[in-house]
C-alpha cells in the first residue's frame, strides 16, 4: 500500500499532485488550514474520491503533524509499504513575506523541521520518502546564469531565506538519519489554478476583466523581470519522479528558457487581439494597444519588492538525465490555457 501526505493540498501544486497520486492508486492525506471561508476550491472535484482524506492542521503545530502521521501509521500498520510526504505548504508570496517575515520563517523554515521531526519521532524513517518544495528564489541575486544544483544561493526575501533553511535542514536529515529526503528546486510554474495575487494570474484575470468592461487597465510592477515559466502540472509530476528514484537527491526543475513580464503581457493580450506596444521608462512606462492607442498597462512602485530578483533561468539537465523528466507544456500553451480560463 502506497500512501501520500501532502501539506498545502489546497494550493495550486497540491491539487495537481493529488490528482496524479490518486490516479496512480495512492491513498492521499491532505493538510488543510482552517479558514472562515471555504479554501478547498482547487480540490472540490476530488471530494468524492474514497482514497482522499483531509485533515485540519498547520505547519506551525508540531503536535498536529505528529498526530496525523501517527494516525496513518496505526491505520495501515504492516500494509504500509511506503509513505510519501510532500511538503508543499508555505507562505508562498514573495512580496508579502517582507510584511510577515517572522510568520514566513516559522512556516516555511521551521515548519519543514517540524515535519521532518514528526517523521523521525514516529519511527517512520524506514518507510518514508520526503519531498521538500524548494524554490528558484533561493538563487535570488543570481551568481551565474543559468542556475543549476551547484549554483550558490543568494536569497533576496524573507521567503527565500526561510526556504533556504528548509532546503538545508532537509539535506541535514538525509545525511544525519539516512532519511530518503529530496529537495525539488522548482522554477516558476503556473496555470489556471495559480493564486490571483501572482503576476501571471493577475495578468490573465486583468485581461479578462478588461475584455468584459469590468476594468480599465492593468497595474503591474517590474516589467523587465525575467522568469523561467512552466506548467504546474508538469512540475508536480517531476516531484513524484524524485521520490521514485533509487537514491534521494536534489533536483532543479525548469523549462530552461526565460521570458520577461512584458512578454507574458504581450502574448496574453495578443490572444484577445490587442497589439501591445510600450513607451516611457521606469514608473512612467505604459503599455498601449497599437490599434487604438488606448493605454492598458501602467506601472506602480507598490508592486516592486524591496530587493528585486531580476532574472531566473534554470538548467534542469540533471532531472532530465537522471529522472527522465521534461516539461510538456510550452510557454505559449501555458499562456493560452490561462487566458482561456480567465476570459
Amino acid at each position: 500500500m502506497f500512501v501520500a501526505f501532502i501539506t498545502g493540498i489546497t494550493g495550486q501544486d497540491g491539487s495537481y499532485l493529488a490528482e496524479i497520486l490518486l490516479e496512480k492508486g495512492y491513498h492521499v492525506y491532505g493538510l488543510v488550514r482552517r479558514s472562515s471561508n471555504f479554501n478547498t476550491q482547487r480540490i472540490d472535484h476530488l471530494f468524492d474520491n474514497k482514497n482522499l482524506f483531509l485533515r485540519y492542521g498547520d505547519l506551525a503545530d508540531s503536535a498536529n503533524l505528529c498526530m496525523i502521521l501517527s494516525e496513518i501509521k496505526n491505520k495501515y500498520n504492516d500494509d504500509l509499504t511506503r509513505l510519501e510526504v510532500y511538503n508543499l505548504g508555505a507562505m508562498s508570496h514573495v512580496k508579502v513575506s517582507f510584511e510577515v517575515p517572522e510568520y514566513t520563517g516559522l512556516v516555511d523554515g521551521i515548519g519543514t523541521l517540524r515535519l521532518l521531526e514528526a517523521i523521525r519521532t514516529n519511527n517512520m524513517i524506514n518507510i518514508t520518502r520526503f519531498y521538500q518544495a524548494s524554490t528558484s528564489e533561493l538563487y535570488g541575486k543570481v551568481q551565474q546564469i543559468p542556475q543549476n544544483e551547484n549554483t550558490p544561493f543568494y536569497p533576496r526575501s524573507p521567503y527565500g531565506v526561510a526556504k533556504l533553511y528548509g532546503y538545508w535542514i532537509t539535506k541535514n536529515y538525509r545525511e544525519s538519519y539516512n532519511m530518503y529526503a529530496c529537495n525539488g528546486i522548482l522554477f516558476n510554474h503556473e496555470g489556471p489554478r495559480r493564486g490571483p495575487t501572482f503576476v501571471t494570474r493577475k495578468i490573465t484575470i486583468g485581461l479578462g476583466n478588461i475584455c468584459a468592461g469590468k476594468q480599465d487597465k492593468l497595474v503591474l510592477g517590474n516589467l523587465n523581470a525575467k522568469r523561467d515559466w512552466g506548467h504546474a502540472r508538469d512540475f508536480c509530476y517531476g516531484m513524484w519522479l524524485m521520490l521514485q528514484a533509487d537514491e534521494p537527491d536534489d533536483y532543479v526543475l525548469s523549462t530552461n528558457e526565460s521570458h520577461t513580464i512584458k512578454e507574458f503581457v504581450e502574448k496574453s493580450f495578443k490572444l484577445k487581439n490587442f497589439n501591445i506596444k510600450w513607451r516611457g521608462s521606469g514608473l512612467d512606462e505604459v503599455g498601449y494597444d497599437e490599434n487604438t492607442g488606448r493605454v492598458l498597462i501602467t506601472v506602480s512602485s507598490k508592486y516592486y519588492r524591496p530587493a528585486e530578483v531580476d532574472e531566473l533561468l534554470g538548467d534542469s539537465t540533471k532531472a532530465r538525465t537522471k529522472l527522465g523528466w521534461s516539461p510538456i507544456c510550452s510557454f505559449d500553451e501555458l499562456v493560452k490555457e490561462m487566458v482561456d480560463h480567465d476570459s
